[in-house]
């Protein structure tokens, strides 16, 4: 197939020659008037060849690379990138049974993410040029994975700005009301149908286990924005004496209660409430605090506010933190770098008189690749402090 010749900027080649897949549109010389969202372009700079990929001139991210050598993109190459994603995951399956199976750029298939849920599977088709490769996507997941039922998800604000439509419905085989996964020896059960995003935050998966070895016999634990309770109930596991959850969410709060039964969590309780009201008024004190709310910055003009925002989190959990307590902070806004994580924690120490000592930090887990070239896949960051 011929694919049309779009010319960039040489900003747009210096971000080539990192090996950076987003091409912006003022990194573009020129869109040839007759480009149809979604279709494959090579990318030139003068007469030197750069890459395949898609376009959509309604995009702010106008082009995205799919490959910097010229080749064809077709089924063989839609299968080799789920295959050698699919063999990156092999190791983990050893430990659980759900994982991210590709996680977009980082995978080399901008705009596709697909989670695996004990042979079934959660599908965001999230690009126009994703979108045009749908059939060959679909038809390359179930000759490969060979699953047994695939749900879309797909992110419906990414599709509104890609000019796109959203459905979420069944597009393969069945899809149960609930589906049980494991980490390690923690059970959690699963609603694709009826949960948020792709159904599960499998990038905390590491970030559980290692917050609950943290856990001491007695430990009173807080877990804020607790959603389907993954950090709490790891704590349990580990025998914590008393778990709190918080999530203003009454769908995640009863995802939390199952899942708390399902591993024989006996002392806990679930509260229904925003968690900066809740934190005005809670007076009880914990050993382990997990704070990870939702992306507060989803843009660059966000940022400030967020840091607002994670000031009276951090703040305030150190008033309700024992001495020798742990607080573990999280972020998964790509606007909110580690340092801002970092000096935001120290104002909060220095403004409660407290001190603290570093212990961790956490990233996402090894099945949401962070690549060096690809900035923007490095979203998820934390850190764990010790309160002296």
């Amino acid at each position: 197939m011929a694919y049309k010749k779009v010319e960039i900027t040489k900003e747009g080649y210096e971000k080539i020659l990192s090996k950076n897949p987003w091409i912006y549109n003022k990194e573009i010389k020129k869109i040839p008037k007759d480009i149809t969202p979604g279709e494959l372009v090579k990318v030139y700079f003068k007469n030197t060849f750069c890459g395949v990929g898609y376009i959509n001139p309604k995009s702010k991210i106008t082009i995205r690379i799919l490959s910097f050598e010229d080749v064809q993109i077709n089924e063989d190459f839609i299968k080799e990138k789920i295959e050698k994603a699919f063999d990156k995951r092999k190791e983990l399956l050893k430990i659980t049974n759900a994982v991210r199976l590709i996680h977009a750029e980082a995978d080399g298939l901008p705009g596709l993410i697909v989670d695996y849920y004990d042979g079934y599977l959660s599908l965001q088709i999230n690009t126009y040029g994703m979108e045009r490769l749908r059939e060959i996507i679909l038809n390359s997941l179930i000759d490969i994975i060979k699953p047994k039922g695939i749900i879309e998800k797909s992110d419906e604000k990414a599709r509104e700005k890609e000019g796109l439509q959203t459905e979420k419905k069944v597009l393969f085989g069945e899809m149960p009301e609930k589906i049980l996964i494991f980490e390690h020896d923690v059970k959690f059960l699963v609603s694709l149908q009826e949960s948020q995003k792709t159904g599960f935050y499998l990038d905390q998966r590491a970030n559980r286990k290692l917050t609950s070895e943290y856990v001491k016999e007695g430990f009173k634990v807080l877990d804020l924005f607790c959603n389907a309770g993954g950090f709490g109930i790891h704590c349990g596991k580990k025998e914590a004496e008393f778990i709190k959850f918080v999530d203003i969410s009454s769908f995640a709060l009863s995802q939390a209660e199952e899942n708390a039964r399902l591993n024989n969590l006996k002392n806990y309780e679930m509260v229904k409430e925003d968690v900066f009201d809740f934190l005005k008024k809670e007076k009880d004190k914990y050993d382990l605090i997990i704070l990870d709310p939702p992306p507060f910055a989803k843009s660059k003009n966000e940022k400030h506010d967020a840091l607002r925002g994670f000031k009276y989190l951090i703040l305030n959990s150190l008033k309700l933190l024992n001495k020798d307590g742990y607080l573990a902070i999280f972020s998964c806004s790509q606007n909110i770098t580690l340092e801002d994580l970092i000096n935001t924690t120290y104002d909060s120490l220095k403004d409660t008189k407290n001190m603290a000592e570093f212990v961790q930090f956490f990233t996402q887990d090894k099945d949401h690749p962070y690549i060096l070239n690809i900035p923007t896949s490095f979203y998820l960051k934390g850190l764990m402090i010790r309160k002296v």
